[in-house]
């Protein structure tokens, strides 16, 4: 039927007016379609899935450690010791017994590491917010507290890390593989490798004595772990199933299943692709491409085995400086100071960047206190370190030359698109002590509230 062109135009107008809407989503499909596109081009296996962390309930889908299969048992258990003071039983002074926890140092409010620039477990006094105002107690001397030279690191993510620590000191495999002439010669503690354990498991067995943790009549029987020990480990026979090995072994089952999967990068690779704004979805780009953060940052945790120098300041620099170490201490020397090669000097293990937005500080030396001032760091590509020589800089820190709208995207997907809102699900509402927890001293129960 013949239609005159006016009535043509009514009948088109609806169809025309709602043109902008569709070029609106055909522009965010297309930059979903090209972040997807660059994701599967940088796999391993072509696959988003590559990406992807499992849910902490799945523990077929979680990388377990060697001779450590991960259980329901074991990752209770686990859960509780991680959080419960009464094992902090071999402190130096009495006034500290029992009142200091691994989560002493690895705050879930604070993405699973530490609250103030450095941690302090045994010898310290207090919490303030989220850990922040831990300080020494003056009963001790300084070379008597429970603190290291480097930051703690996150615990996010740590089931993907198969040498642990900033040195990667510890582990069978990985990149200690290579280095196995070296374990036990200049760090006593690494002797543990050659029980061909991973990491996380090696490392909480020594970390268990350097942080004067350990097991006894009290916490087994007065508090009642005996039965969780004895139905975490029922194949350790004697006094095995409630020694260091086994506390290690739990601890560890627990802290593998320490998985940001309910970030919204996460909730966008399962499908749901108004989990990122378009800002977070640049950034990812920028992760993925121009900024190069991907080199280093890989897997589904955005962590990785390899050991960089980006240059980066000292503990002993920060404002005020830090306990128990300086300029000269050999730590400051990260994986050089485990190998003792040349070409590992000054290097650290690289970081995994979830939950960084409550981070208080970051990298080895807590130089950076938000995450922008990383971001920016990285795009100048400028050493601020003098006594890291040039040649030891790794050859992925340089100059990145992005804009001020890309230092906004970026920043906007690691803090907001990488940021699990609910890594409160991984805390016990209380342990079998009753005690406060992360810290019991008096101080910290009267900032925590527990009074």
């Amino acid at each position: 039927m013949y239609k005159s062109p006016l009535k043509l135009l009514l009948l088109l107008l609806p169809a025309l007016v709602v043109v902008p809407g569709c070029v609106r989503d055909t522009a965010v499909s297309a930059l979903d379609s090209e972040l997807e596109r660059t994701l599967i081009r940088l796999s391993v296996n072509s696959s988003l899935d590559d990406y992807m962390l499992p849910d902490g309930s799945n523990l077929a889908g979680i990388p377990a450690g060697i001779g450590n299969p991960l259980t329901e048992e074991k990752i209770a258990l686990g859960k509780m010791l991680f959080y419960e003071t009464a094992l902090g039983r071999d402190a130096i002074n009495p006034n500290q017994l029992r009142t200091f926890s691994c989560s002493t140092c690895h705050v879930p409010e604070a993405a699973f590491t530490s609250g103030s620039a450095q941690g302090i477990a045994d010898g310290g006094l207090g919490f303030g917010t989220f850990g922040s105002g831990r300080v020494m107690d003056q009963s001790y001397e300084e070379n008597q507290i429970d603190a290291q030279g480097a930051r703690p690191l996150s615990m996010l993510g740590v089931a993907y890390v198969t040498n642990s620590m900033w040195a990667g000191r510890f582990g069978s495999r990985g990149a200690n593989a290579e280095v196995a002439e070296v374990w036990g010669v200049h760090d006593p503690a690494t002797e543990i490798n050659h029980l061909g354990l991973d990491g996380l498991e090696s490392q909480n067995i020594e970390g268990t004595i350097t942080h004067r943790m350990s097991t006894d009549a009290y916490l087994l029987d007065t508090l009642g772990y005996r039965r969780m020990f004895n139905r975490a480990f029922p194949e350790f026979e004697g006094d095995a199933r409630y020694g260091r090995v086994a506390m290690s072994f739990a601890l560890s089952a627990y802290i593998r299943t320490l998985l940001p999967s309910n970030a919204p990068w996460q909730q966008w690779l399962r499908g749901d692709k108004e989990a990122l704004t378009d800002s977070q979805k640049n950034g990812a780009k920028l992760f993925f491409g121009k900024a190069g953060c991907y080199r280093c940052h890989n897997g589904p945790a955005l962590n990785g085995n390899t050991f960089h120098s980006v240059g980066v300041n000292d503990l002993c620099d920060i404002p005020g400086g830090a306990l128990r170490t300086s300029a000269d201490d050999p730590r400051n020397f990260g994986r050089g100071d485990f190998t003792r090669r040349a070409e590992d000097m000054f290097k650290f293990k690289v970081p995994q960047v979830y939950n960084t937005k409550d981070m208080p500080f970051f990298f080895h030396g807590s130089s950076k206190t938000s995450l922008r001032e990383v971001v920016e760091y990285f795009n100048a590509g400028i050493p601020e370190n003098d006594r890291i020589p040039a040649s030891n800089i790794s050859d992925f820190f340089h100059p990145l030359n992005l804009t001020d709208t890309e230092v906004n995207d970026l920043t906007d997907f690691l803090a907001e698109g990488l940021y699990d809102a609910d890594l409160q699900r991984f805390v016990p509402d209380t342990v079998l002590s009753g005690n406060c927890f992360p810290n019991n001293d008096a101080q910290s129960r009267a900032d925590m509230g527990c009074e």
